[in-house]
């Protein structure tokens, strides 16, 4: 039989060497997370986020706070998510032109697209429509162009601001056609809409959710729908490709990122989550009725994606020198 004394130091012997093994980590998530939106509450990213993070925070079995951290062309939230610990717990909701534009449109930021974040998942691509004040003498995107080529200058398109999606894709346009037209910008789509109604402004370039009410009651008219595909929304508005301008698309897109070093388990882990809510009927359909379109891509999908993007839109932002003090 051990001895007491031989027990004693056994005793000593195995609660050293629990002192010496390392403690097993929580499995993720074990706390509330976080996903921080660049814009105020309302706007289609919000929007975007608030749909898809009930069902995550239940698969993920934790909940899932939204943060809205506007300004600055979305770089406040920007510089917060990476700065923010590589842990999972702090998430960005990104836009798809201030993630691949405001590197080339402002002169120093506190963030780069690729060294400060890592892909979690793309969650949907929203396309735009090309419209026009009925009052302008024209019918189609053919038709735009001869009377912008016949009238230089005299006409006006109206965005939700500088640097958005639709201001880099008409500059887009205006490269590819040779016509002058004016981008006049605005602080939201609203704004700029209520300019074309009033017919301060001739033409806009907006989401289908701020145009289509507008263009079923015939107080706009829809010229086509930059995308690859018609849309429900509008299924009588042809694509640019259909109007005689295949190559002009554009489709902004919403997606998650968390801070580079995140581990690759967590990232797994929100983007299997993000997966699976995108899946759902519930989400596709309040997604629909939106006006966007589930577009579901993995991290390093994502990651791809960023940068075929800005290897696109940056030389346009460049040669239109567009920026942004």
């Amino acid at each position: 039989m051990p001895s007491i004394a031989y027990k004693a130091a056994l005793a000593i012997t195995l609660a050293a060497a629990s002192t010496m093994l390392p403690a097993r980590a929580a499995p993720y998530p074990d706390k509330p997370i976080r996903v921080v939106v660049p814009v105020p509450p309302g706007g289609i990213i919000d929007q975007v986020v608030r749909i898809i993070t009930p069902p995550m925070a239940e698969i993920l079995k934790q909940p899932i706070i939204v943060e809205n951290r506007a300004g600055a062309s979305g770089n406040i939230a920007f510089s917060y998510v990476a700065r923010s610990a590589s842990d999972g717990y702090t998430v960005l909701a990104s836009y798809s032109m201030f993630h691949v534009g405001n590197p080339v449109m402002f002169h120093k930021l506190e963030w780069d697209p690729f060294k400060d974040f890592s892909g979690v998942a793309m969650l949907v691509s929203s396309p735009h429509v090309v419209a026009v004040n009925p009052k302008v003498p024209v019918h189609s995107m053919k038709e735009l162009v001869d009377y912008a080529r016949a009238h230089p200058g005299e006409l006006n398109y109206a965005t939700s601001g500088n640097g958005s999606v639709p201001h880099i894709g008409m500059e887009l346009f205006k490269q590819k056609t040779g016509i002058q037209i004016t981008h006049v910008p605005y602080k939201g789509a609203g704004p700029a809409i209520q300019d074309v109604l009033s017919g301060n402004v001739q033409m806009t370039v907006a989401t289908p959710p701020s145009l289509a009410g507008f263009v079923t009651t015939g107080k706009l008219r829809p010229l086509a729908v930059a995308a690859k595909s018609r849309i429900p929304m509008l299924p009588d508005v042809p694509t640019t490709a259909e109007a005689g301008f295949p190559g002009f698309e554009l489709e902004a897109w919403v997606a998650l990122f968390a801070p580079s070093g995140t581990p690759k388990d967590v990232l797994q882990a929100l983007t299997g989550a993000a997966h699976q809510a995108l899946e759902t009927k519930k989400v596709k359909d309040a997604l629909a009725a939106a006006g966007v379109t589930p577009w579901y891509l993995t991290p390093d999908a994502l990651d791809r994606q960023v940068r075929k993007d800005a290897d696109y839109w940056q030389p346009v932002i460049r040669k239109a020198n567009i920026t942004i003090e």
